[in-house]
């Protein structure tokens, strides 16, 4: 494992800031990487700074000397992508007036990064998959096998090994290039560092802009660090430039710091792959849906429970109830409403319910209790299963972020203190 002075020496270098113990991890790995010919897989949210370490492993190569050319892959059209990484030969396809050497040919000796790799087509995927194993490669139009010397840097925003199940991505492939995982962080899981790179960010505009430099109070810190950035560090630039174009004020309070911060950010647990332990993540459409489930049957529970009681202490006209039988079709016992003849328009009374005539009239108060026990004991076993998927949902959560409860409580999309009510709620260790 490398030093704090030489990860620190490569952070001077190639300008990156934070104190992560995550984004150092990651630094390591790159530098442990970069002497190496290896394959390397660049995985994280998109913003959060994947080209940074492709240019870490080009530049502490043995390629360093070599050409080294990034390409977006979902950037250039499906139809074209093929003459752009591997060439073509004239006359080839239309508009092909002259031979033109790829992105392969070109770097030959150097480094190669495919951003965005998991928007390549399949086709492409063949032909870079020959690449890999045997460096060679055919231009479009051509029958001659061409050879090159060209390392591979990839990365992707997406879960690669949810498209390889989905048939979008060639698993064959996928494991080639998965040689060397790295994983970028995003922006809310780097604690700090948002304060610094908020400073760094605000310092750049003030020489831009000759305008004094922004800061920030304590309050404003906090709110800071709480925020999710789904952007990651694009995002926290562009809020940084704004503040400093636009505040009279150079001490940026939290109430003035909300003004610029989106008020609609998502918070649902965000669908990706955990690329520095190699697993994804466990959250999903489904789980999500289970939550939604389980707290609109808690709410009808309660309705059911409200209307029932109120009925039976006779503050509720059973005309009402009559209207809205339906709500009341997933009970136990079939059940009914029926006025008591003593009841008048004008003064509703307790009025029993009214069930199977099998059962006698002296029996019927008894049965009464005993059907309104056996109603809630139902719903109560209908909320188990939704309350076992909650309860799985929240270890994930705390899992995933080693038990750490405040970021736990962000991916589930829930403040803190119901978090922990929750834990306790469910005896979670």
């Amino acid at each position: 494992m490398f030093t704090s002075a030489e990860i620190h020496s490569v952070k001077q270098r190639f300008g990156i800031i934070g104190n992560s113990p995550l984004l150092n991890h990651a630094i390591s790995v790159a530098i442990q990487a970069a002497p190496t010919d290896m394959t390397v897989l660049i995985t994280g949210e998109s913003g959060s700074g994947k080209e940074s370490f492709s240019k870490i492993i080009h530049s502490l190569s043995l390629r360093k000397h070599g050409k080294f050319i990034a390409i977006n892959c979902g950037a250039i059209p499906e139809g074209t992508i093929d003459s752009e990484l591997f060439g073509h030969e004239k006359g080839s396809f239309t508009g092909a007036h002259e031979a033109r050497k790829g992105y392969f040919e070109v770097t030959d000796g150097g480094s190669i990064f495919l951003d965005e790799i998991g928007e390549m087509p399949l086709g492409t995927q063949a032909r870079l998959l020959r690449v890999l194993e045997n460096g060679e490669f055919i231009k479009v139009g051509s029958s001659k096998v061409l050879k090159t010397n060209v390392r591979v840097i990839a990365a992707t925003n997406v879960n690669l090994i949810k498209a390889v199940e989905k048939g979008e991505f060639r698993e064959d492939l996928y494991y080639r290039l998965n040689t060397v995982p790295i994983f970028v962080p995003p922006l809310r899981e780097r604690g700090e560092d948002m304060v610094l790179l908020f400073r760094k960010f605000t310092s750049d505009f003030s020489e831009k802009y000759n305008v004094r430099p922004i800061s920030l109070d304590e309050n404003a810190k906090k709110l800071l660090m709480r925020f999710p950035f789904p952007g990651n560090i694009r995002q926290l630039k562009n809020i940084a430039e704004q503040i400093s174009l636009l505040e009279q004020d150079r001490e940026v309070s939290a109430e003035t710091l909300e003004r610029y911060l989106p008020s609609n950010q998502s918070r649902l647990p965000a669908i990706f792959a955990n690329g520095n332990k190699g697993e994804s993540s466990d959250f999903n459409e489904r789980d999500l849906l289970y939550k939604v489930l389980f707290d609109m049957k808690r709410d009808m529970n309660e309705l059911k429970k409200l209307v029932l009681e109120s009925f039976q202490s006779g503050s509720l006209n059973p005309t009402i109830i009559n209207k809205h039988q339906d709500l009341f079709e997933d009970l136990e016992s079939p059940i009914s409403f029926e006025k008591s003849p003593s009841a008048s328009n004008n003064n509703p009374v307790s009025v029993p319910l009214v069930l199977d005539s099998q059962h006698s009239n002296e029996n019927l108060e008894n049965y009464e209790d005993e059907t309104i026990e056996d109603i809630i004991h139902e719903e109560d076993d209908h909320s188990l299963s939704l309350e076992k998927k909650e309860k799985e949902m929240i270890i994930k959560a705390l899992q995933k972020h080693n038990n750490k409860r405040k970021y736990a409580a962000q991916d589930l999309g829930i403040s803190e203190r119901t978090l922990y009510r929750k834990i306790k709620q469910y005896d979670i260790e």
